[in-house]
């Protein structure tokens, strides 16, 4: 009798918002959007595009209705999220409840929303990480995301991102400004990080159906935690947290959540590896 793979869930971060996800949410976990418009004070889905504050609850809601989907055919084995994905990780594993989860959710996106305002991000394409280094030294800014080979993610204020951009075209490397209101996973958010620490002490902690990866240390959550308020000025480690999946003997990747953009990701860390879409197994 043959086994079968050890599947990873993966849950994306922001940017991976998609059109029609709210019908999804309200479809599947409709309690949670209710419960969402009171803590976000309306609804967030049509203003995705505009804060972190709006777009961290959205993105939420749509993975855990996309988790939802799955229903009992899937038994995971491991589970990681990419920054804001760690809280629908933690919840698919069940060391979060979700209500709670959504709480965090909220009042991280409030937080990481007032704790800078003059800050963006500058994603670098095609750099490595010595030219990617380079650069933020140069500009003095932070090296925020290590998303895959070629595609590394810069934060900081604008002005600084300005010259980075110089610097990164100087050395014949590609940068695009992210449409992002922060200079996420850097000093920056360093204000958000003791009152998101704080209502961590409220919640508790299930003990995990099974091991979720932090993407801001590349292996197993040890303390839940502080590595989640950590994380916010911490840089996003995620090619290195996908290749820890599939040396754990992860075999099997499911995105769970709106969009594609771990899926793309995958392919470029550790090739031939493919990543399913939840919908896709869903309508199969």
């Amino acid at each position: 009798m043959t086994s079968k793979p050890d599947t990873a869930l993966l849950f994306p971060g922001q940017g991976s918002q998609t059109p029609g996800m709210q019908e999804l949410v309200a479809q599947r976990c409709p309690e949670l959007l209710e419960r969402a418009l009171e803590l976000v004070g309306e609804d967030p889905f049509p203003r995705v595009e505009e804060s972190t504050r709006f777009q961290q609850p959205a993105i939420f809601l749509a993975s855990i209705a996309g988790w939802r989907g799955l229903g009992d055919d899937v038994a995971p084995a491991f589970a990681a999220g990419h920054s804001l994905g760690e809280l629908g990780a933690l919840t698919a594993a069940g060391v979060l409840a979700v209500e709670d989860a959504l709480e965090l959710v909220v009042l991280r996106g409030r937080l990481m929303a007032e704790a800078d305002d003059r800050g963006s991000m500058l994603a670098l394409v095609g750099a490595g990480d010595e030219d990617a280094r380079a650069i933020a030294d140069a500009a003095a800014i932070t090296v925020a995301n290590d998303n895959a080979p070629g595609q590394i993610v810069l934060a900081g204020d604008r002005e600084r991102l300005d010259q980075a951009e110089q610097l990164a075209a100087d050395r014949g490397k590609r940068a695009i400004r992210l449409p992002v209101a922060g200079a996420f996973h850097s000093p920056s958010m360093a204000p958000a990080v003791a009152p998101f620490r704080e209502a961590l002490e409220d919640v508790e902690l299930g003990e995990p159906r099974f091991p979720v990866f932090s993407c801001a240390a590349a292996r197993p959550f040890a303390d839940v935690r502080e590595e989640l308020a950590q994380a916010l000025i911490r840089p996003v480690r995620w090619r290195e947290t996908y290749t820890a999946l599939h040396e754990a003997g992860a075999e099997r990747f499911i995105e769970v959540g709106p969009g594609k953009v771990l899926a793309r990701l995958a392919k470029r860390i550790v090739p031939g590896t493919k990543v399913q879409a939840a919908e896709d197994l869903v309508h199969a």
